[in-house]
This record gives structure tokens, sequence and C-alpha cells, in this order.
């Protein structure tokens, strides 16, 4: 790193867990980002500002009014622009040093298996089932780890699906393929501003926290977020045997140069996440009946 770097991350430098070697690793990371819109907004500008040395965009939509009300990498001066040309321009704007593709097309299995390849963490930040199956495929084929969300309304939902452990589920093992499911648009349904811009951050933490090896990830763990009441809830989840696509399909790793984060016996895995979801539903028990703690 030069010096205009070592001040750009300084915060970043101060903090033990991440420090110059893992900052040094930022900048030398890949990140596909599948969606540019509500989610991917908050979730690019995060990642940018952090100093992922490389950001992949894809999305085939065009910049709308109805977008800036909760979109913040765009503007009204790039109203009918691609918006990931228009998420480009703000990316480099806002970090010089970072290098941003763009591309404007739908993401269909075919783009996914070129641009999952070469990526060490993908964040899907799509509206619709059949993108976010195609990208859970790509990223299970190449044992690339899957940061997913979404938001409708006042609600959101996060998780990280890890083909690289295997206890970790995959996005198919909790929504499977071939179950009738209807589309919820934002066009319809509407959706809270704030509510994107705090699951889409969620996303870009977590893909920095996998990238530098450091905490645990929400493999295993689906996040629930109620804007109304400010409450988050935790779902434990678990790979499917059964599954179409992480039961059938073999782990091919990339070239990724994302540190792994190691295996561990799935028994135990699981064992240790029902145990940390049940705790706290038993020690409000326990005090709501008065139960002494000690």
């Amino acid at each position: 790193m030069n010096d205009d770097q070592l001040l750009r991350y300084s915060r970043h430098i101060l903090l033990d867990e991440i420090g110059i070697e893992m900052q040094q690793r930022f900048l030398t990371a890949h990140v596909l980002i599948v969606g540019a819109g509500g989610l991917g907004s908050p979730a690019a500008l995060y990642l940018g500002a952090s100093g992922i040395g490389t950001l992949t965009l894809v999305d085939s939509d065009t910049v709308e009014l109805t977008n800036l009300q909760r979109q913040i990498l765009h503007s009204s001066d790039t109203i009918g622009q691609a918006k990931v040309r228009s998420g480009r321009a703000t990316l480099e704007r806002l970090n010089p040093d970072i290098c941003v593709h763009e591309i404007s097309v739908r993401a269909d299995d075919m783009l996914l298996q070129q641009c999952v390849l070469h990526a060490d963490v993908v964040l899907d930040c799509s509206d619709n089932f059949v993108t976010r199956h195609a990208v859970n495929r790509a990223c299970v084929q190449h044992c690339v780890p899957l940061v997913s969300g979404s938001a409708s309304r006042f609600n959101g939902q996060i998780s990280t699906f890890d083909a690289r452990n295997p206890a970790s589920p995959c996005y198919a093992c909790i929504f499977a393929p071939d179950h009738p499911f209807d589309e919820v648009s934002c066009s319809t349904m509407g959706v809270f501003s704030p509510l994107v811009g705090v699951i889409g951050a969620m996303q870009a933490a977590e893909a920095l926290r996998l990238i530098a090896g450091i905490g645990r990830t929400l493999a295993g763990r689906l996040m629930l977020f109620d804007a109304m009441t400010m409450s988050w809830q935790t779902m434990c989840i678990s790979r499917q045997a059964d599954c179409s696509v992480c039961g059938a399909m073999q782990c091919n790793p990339s070239s990724s140069t994302l540190a792994s984060t190691g295996q561990v016996l799935p028994e135990l895995l699981r064992a240790c996440m029902m145990l940390e979801c049940l705790l706290p539903a038993f020690l409000g028990f326990l005090i709501a009946c008065e139960v002494p703690l000690a």
C-alpha cells in the first residue's frame, strides 16, 4: 500500500482483527454483486469504500425516478442510464483506487458460471427467485461463498451459504427450486427505504469478514429483521441431504485466494448452532418463570 492508501484505510488498519495484512487482502479481492438496486447500492458503496480491489456489478435495469427513494448508488442525473454504468461512476468517484466492472445484462446460468468462477465472494442482491437460484447453483458448483439478502415492505433477511463447508446449507436447501412461489415486487408491495440499507450494509460486512477470515459467518443461520419493531430473529438452518443443488452437485473450487474457514464435523456444528439458537429462548423462559439464574 502507498501512503495515500495507508491514510485512506487507517481506521481499518487500527483494528487488530484487520490490520495491514487483512486490508491488503481486501485490495486484492474480487466481489461479484448481482443486482445494483436497493441492496446492491449500500453493499457496493461500503465494499468500495473499504477498498475491495475489484467489484463486478451485474444488472440489466436502467435507473428510474422510483428507484431513487432507496437505491443510493444512483441520482437524478443518472435517470435513464444503465444501473451498472451509474453505479460504476459513483463508486469510482468514491474510491479511484478500485476497479469496477459493469455487466448490463440479466444474470443467467451461462453468465454466472463465468463470473462466479473469478469471484472471492458473491452477493445476491437480486429481486427474483429465478436469479437467486441461478446464483446459488453457480456458487455451489464453484465453491464460492454466497451472501444472500432480500427486503420487502418492512421485513428483511440475510444469510450466508458457504459451499466450502460440508455442513453449510445452500439457498435451495431453504427455498426449494421446484416449490411454487409468488414473486413480490417493490412496485406493488412497497419497501421501507432504510430497510435495504440495513440488509445491504450487513451483506457488505459479511463479505469483508469472509475475505478476512475473521469472526463467525452467518452460514447455518438465517437472520430476519422487522423494521416495524426494530427486532431481529435468528433461525438455525441445516443442509438437506436430498437437496437438488448441493446434494447433487460436486463442488469445484475456483482459483479464489479467499482463505478457507476450515471444516467442522457437520454433527458438531449443527449441535452447536442448535444450542445457540435455543439458549436465548430457554433463558427467557427461566426469567419469565422467575427461576433464579445464579
